[in-house]
This record gives C-alpha cells, sequence and structure tokens, in this order.
C-alpha cells in the first residue's frame, strides 16, 4: 500500500507531468577536459546518431522532447543545414531545442569576439549571432542561447568599459534580429577561459545587459557557474522577482564549471532551486523559465549519464513541488526557525522514487529507465556500430 495519499498522488502527477528538461546534442558526442579527451565506442559523432540518442533517452524518461543544438559543430553549414535537421526532428521524435551560438572556438576569437577591440571581428561575431537567430526561426526554437567566453587574463591589457559598450551594442542588435515569441537568454560565468576579468561575470551584468538589449533577452543560469559557497537560489529568487529568468543549464560541480551529473554532489541545492521556482507559481508570478542540461561526460557511457541526469532531476523537482507552502509560510511569519526548517528538510529527505515510478508506470515509461536502458540493448548496439569508425571529438569549453 502506498504511503502517500491520493491528494499527494494527484500533486505528484500532476508536477511531473509539467516537468521538462531539454538535454544537449555535445552530451552525446565525445568531449573531454582541456587535458585530453577518452574516446567512448557508443559516443555520436553525427547529427542523426545524437537524434537517436535523444529519442531513446526521450523514450525512456518521458521528459526531454527537445535537443539543444550548438552552430557550427551540429550546424557547421550554419542555415543551409536546417532542412536537414527537421528531417531528423521527424524521423526521431525529438524538436530542435535551444540554437547555442559558437564566439570561442576560430582563431579569430583569440582577444574576444563581440568584444573584440577589432571592430572587423566584432563584427564577424555578431554576422554569426544574426544566424544563429536565422537558424531558430527556420527550426521554430524559441531561445538563442548565448555563453561567451571573452574577457581577459593580465590588468591593463583590455578597456572593460569599451568592452561594455561593444557588447551592448551587439546584444541589442541581436535583439532587434528576434522575431515575435523568440528570447535571447545570456549567460554568465566568473572566470574561465578568461582569468582576469570576464565580460559577463555575474548574474547582475547578465540582467543589465538583458534589460539594454530589449524586453526578450533573459538571464541564463548556469549552476556551475558560480564561485565557491554562492548562494544560487538567492540569485533565482532575485531573477524571479524582477522578471529576469528566462532559462538553467543544470549541472553539478565540486570546484568550478566541472559538468557534473545533476544532484551527484549537491542535490539538497537543486532541491531549493526548484523550490523558488514552485514558490513563484503559486504566489502566481508570471515566468517562463527553461531547463536545459549542460553536461558532457568524459568517463560515464553518454546516454547511461544523460537518463540518470534525467530522472535525478524529476525526483528533485518532485521533492520540491511537495513542499507545504501554506504551512511553511505560516512559520515563516511566526519566526518559528526550527519547525521552519524541519517542514522544508524533511520533505527534501522524503522518499519520493515510488510516486516516480508510480507516474512512470501510468504514462506507459518504463519504471526503471537505467535498467531499462541496459536490457533493451541500444547502448550495445551502437558501440558495435559506431565503435569501429574514427569518431568526431568536439571542442568543448
Amino acid at each position: 500500500m502506498s504511503q502517500f495519499n491520493s491528494a499527494t498522488t494527484e500533486r505528484a502527477m500532476q508536477a511531473l507531468d509539467a516537468f521538462q528538461i531539454e538535454i544537449p546534442s555535445w552530451g552525446f558526442a565525445n568531449t573531454g577536459t582541456r587535458f585530453g579527451k577518452f574516446v567512448q565506442p557508443a559516443a555520436a559523432s553525427t547529427l542523426e546518431e545524437k537524434f537517436s540518442d535523444a529519442a531513446e533517452v526521450l523514450r525512456l524518461t518521458g521528459a526531454t522532447p527537445t535537443m539543444a543544438l550548438h552552430v557550427l559543430w551540429d550546424l557547421p553549414n550554419g542555415k543551409k543545414d536546417a532542412a536537414k535537421v527537421k528531417e531528423l526532428e521527424e524521423k526521431h521524435g525529438v524538436r530542435s531545442g535551444s540554437i547555442n551560438p559558437n564566439l570561442f572556438q576560430d582563431q579569430e576569437y583569440k582577444y574576444g569576439s563581440l568584444c573584440n577591440p577589432s571592430a572587423e571581428i566584432r563584427a564577424l561575431a555578431l554576422a554569426h549571432m544574426f544566424d544563429s537567430v536565422e537558424i531558430a526561426t527556420q527550426l521554430g526554437s524559441r531561445d538563442i542561447s548565448l555563453w561567451l567566453p571573452d574577457g581577459s587574463n593580465y590588468p591593463g591589457t583590455q578597456s572593460m568599459r569599451k568592452r561594455i559598450e561593444w557588447l551592448a551594442e551587439a546584444l541589442q542588435a541581436t535583439h532587434s534580429k528576434l522575431k515575435p515569441g523568440q528570447r535571447l537568454l545570456v549567460e554568465y560565468k566568473p572566470f574561465e577561459p578568461a582569468f582576469y576579468h570576464t565580460d559577463i561575470a555575474d548574474w547582475g551584468m547578465s540582467a543589465h545587459l538583458a534589460r539594454e538589449a530589449g524586453p526578450q533577452a533573459f538571464v541564463l543560469v548556469d549552476t556551475g557557474h558560480h564561485y565557491q559557497g554562492q548562494n544560487i537560489e538567492q540569485i533565482v529568487a532575485w531573477l524571479l522577482h524582477i522578471g529576469l529568468l528566462g532559462g538553467f543549464h543544470f549541472n553539478d560541480r565540486r570546484y568550478a564549471d566541472d559538468d557534473l551529473t545533476i544532484g551527484s554532489i549537491d542535490p539538497y541545492q537543486v532541491f531549493r532551486i526548484f523550490h523558488e521556482l514552485h514558490a513563484a507559481k503559486a504566489d502566481k508570478l508570471p515566468h517562463d523559465v527553461a531547463y536545459m542540461i549542460d553536461q558532457s561526460h568524459n568517463l560515464k557511457g553518454k546516454i547511461e549519464a544523460a537518463v540518470q541526469t534525467v530522472s535525478t532531476a524529476q525526483e528533485l523537482w518532485l521533492k520540491a513541488a511537495l513542499v507545504d507552502r501554506e504551512e511553511l509560510g505560516r512559520l515563516q511569519e511566526k519566526c518559528d526557525l526550527v519547525a521552519a526548517e524541519e517542514l522544508f528538510r524533511g520533505t527534501f529527505w522524503t522518499d519520493v522514487r515510488p510516486l516516480v515510478v508510480e507516474w512512470r508506470v501510468a504514462r506507459g515509461l518504463p519504471a526503471d529507465p537505467l535498467k531499462a536502458l541496459r536490457k533493451d540493448g541500444y547502448v550495445t548496439r551502437i558501440e558495435r556500430e559506431r565503435g569501429g569508425r574514427h569518431s568526431v571529438v568536439n571542442s568543448y569549453a
């Protein structure tokens, strides 16, 4: 007999039905660290293989209807590749998700892209942004997700203020190309590959640039892009409050941007972030947030890691959905600190896995996605098919 009453079970079913999370194409390819890459025989080396792998994750989890695409890695010919992508969407039942410009790979960007001192190179980077918007338009993708690696390594070598101006102008120009319903998501990162100053180093800079760009620009929060000990859920609360939270790149980290499986180091932090999102919904605070994964595993099997990540995200999302927010609010108003914390922690420690299994079975999904993946032989088959040929290795920062 279930330990959960019918009302809780119904809340759980609704919460899981509402949760969708985007998986990244680069998560299926051979990538690695700046020191080396360990090639996996099952890694995808073509866009069709990535779509096939994404379809397998969707079949097992029921929560990943879209796959993020990286321009140059997935669409090396830019807009010319859009027709091919549409065919793959139709074949595999997975839609194109966010479009990610690539402003860090080409040699021209050694000293920056949109913030490069050279007007010619800035124009080249801006043209790539325009192409990315056009690709999104052709594919029916809503979000253009920008991570900008620009910055400098040594004091005095660049004018920070000039770079702010160049970047603001570039984002405004990109915003002017957006179609109705499209969004520009501006990501931030405190360091790497620039180690003295990064042009978009924190959420405040990202929020300012988004506001400067226009009403269709928002902030993207990558959970790995923060200093140690930073209160990410407070950042989330602020961005929700000012109406600028556009999306997430979820991963986990022990030290910096480690791209570890979500919840593998600090699941309580993910729960706290999800709580802020559920609380905003309960308070009827307008928001439209894209949930995306940004991970690429060098050691774990690509598809296993994706299924593990999505399953963990579903569990943590459900835990946060089940917080009794009315009672928590009463305890907060009374400043009953221990009772409030125990209610909050108690919900986190609740084992919701039986509810997730019940939801999966009711929706015709495997009760245990990882077990089903190992049993159905998909990975063994693609290892046999792909392992004998040279694998394309993406550049990945």
